[in-house]
């Protein structure tokens, strides 16, 4: 559960903070799987601030060193953020990995992130085990009919949806991410980009469904015209206009009254902005080499008996670790158990870590998610059949694997594996 004392020191959540502590926004989300019909993240000016731009991106390693740099010069920086510039959860495994490393290096450090929703649900338990406390989720409608004019696109995996079946899609996972986070005692602040003539009208039925979902703050965000978007021309909400639209929303929720509409490398106190004096910096840091690749002397293998390789990846209830011996011969090293069936990528990425020194697995079948999921963190999978020792002489030689390829019982999910993570059955 969140403790009073994280919640006093986030500038953005109370507003009695943001002269106190401020927050560093660590660009290391590229990526957005939905297409906002108000955003533009191909501009980069450095006198405008607004969400979806940054000066540069950085990667996690980077993002560490930049967090050490950052807090050198302003040690009041209470919270790392990730706000972008495109969604964290289109970049999940690079999102995840900062966090990690921020945990680790800083361990008082407030971790908060700011989504669009889609694809944060499957991602929760391990947000709550990493410590992330505060989460933000942009949601401008609960009526697809009116949030299907201010998408142009919705993407869930490599299908894309548009006009009012992307908006029930990412509508649905958004209320989904929303009760999962508050089972888990996370702080969810609720943005709400507000459009005129598209869904002012809307902001107190917005207000009072967030209210019976459990939400914290709701934050009304003026919309800013961008250019070359399909609300260009649409003109910014006036103040008074804003003030009216908070105070209705407030019968039903605390109001956020002092948003600075960040960027994606936003840094500093909400009332004194340091990015500018950053941008050096962190230019500097995304110039850094990668670091070493991790050394990863074994191979994992999916085995019923532990002679053949005999064990699609989803059915596996646990891994033999196999090593060479240092005789031109190989070694069982190791049993380790396999993370719990269901869950889905979570599954897939729990696994992944299990192996971080193995380079790579040897399993009887595996699905596309799965495969994709290890091969990203540095971990080959190899489908093959046969003797468990003839794979490890492939793996280790790099000779003869083509021939172990055999004819294998193939995926239920047409290889997709994107169920319960439970295998094919």
């Amino acid at each position: 559960m969140l403790s009073e004392k994280d919640f006093n020191r986030h500038p953005c959540f109370n507003v009695k903070a943001k002269g106190q502590y401020g927050r560093v926004h660590l660009p290391v989300a590229p990526k957005c799987n939905i297409q906002c019909n108000y955003c533009n993240r191909k501009y980069d000016c450095v006198n405008e601030s607004r969400p979806g731009v940054t000066s540069t991106l950085l990667s996690p390693d980077q993002a560490l060193v930049y967090m050490g740099k950052v807090l050198e010069k302003e040690p009041r920086i209470s919270v790392a953020g990730i706000a972008g510039p495109g969604d964290p959860f289109a970049n999940a495994e690079e999102t995840l990995e900062t966090m990690r490393l921020i945990r680790k290096e800083y361990p008082d450090t407030i971790l908060c992130l700011s989504s669009n929703g889609m694809n944060v649900a499957p991602h929760v338990p391990e947000l709550a085990e990493i410590g992330v406390s505060h989460v933000t989720i942009t949601i401008n409608a609960v009526d697809p009919e009116i949030s299907q004019h201010i998408y142009a696109w919705v993407r869930d995996g490599k299908v894309l949806y548009r006009g009012r079946q992307g908006a029930e899609l990412l509508l649905a996972r958004q209320l989904q991410a929303i009760a999962l986070l508050k089972q888990h005692g996370i702080t969810v602040k609720v943005n709400t980009i507000v459009i005129p003539g598209i869904n002012d009208h809307h902001i107190p039925v917005l207000a009072a469904t967030m209210k019976e979902l459990g939400v914290d703050l709701l934050n009304c965000m003026a919309m800013f015209p961008n250019a070359d978007t399909a609300f260009e021309n649409i003109a910014e909400p006036s103040k008074e206009q804003m003030d009216t639209l908070r105070n209705q929303a407030e019968q039903f929720l605390p109001q956020m009254r002092h948003c600075t509409r960040c960027r994606a490398d936003a840094v500093g106190l909400l009332d004194n902005d340091r990015t500018d004096e950053m941008r050096g910096c962190l230019s500097a840091c995304a110039q850094l080499p990668k670091p070493e690749e991790t050394v990863r002397p074994y191979v994992a293998v999916a085995t019923l008996e532990g002679v053949l390789v005999n064990q699609h990846l989803g059915e596996a209830t646990r891994f033999q670790i196999w090593g060479e011996d240092g005789k031109g011969g190989y070694q069982h090293i190791e049993d380790r158990q396999a993370p719990p069936t269901g869950g889905g990528s979570q599954r897939w990425l729990n696994i992944s870590r299990i192996l971080a020194d193995c380079q790579a697995i040897l399993v009887n079948d595996l699905g596309e998610s799965p495969k994709e999921m290890l091969k990203k963190r540095g971990i080959q999978p190899i489908t093959m059949v046969g003797f468990i020792e003839r794979g490890l002489e492939a793996v280790y030689t790099g000779k003869g694997l083509s021939s172990l390829q055999g004819r294998m019982r193939k995926c239920s999910s047409k290889g997709a594996c994107a169920g319960g993570g439970n295998g094919c059955g």
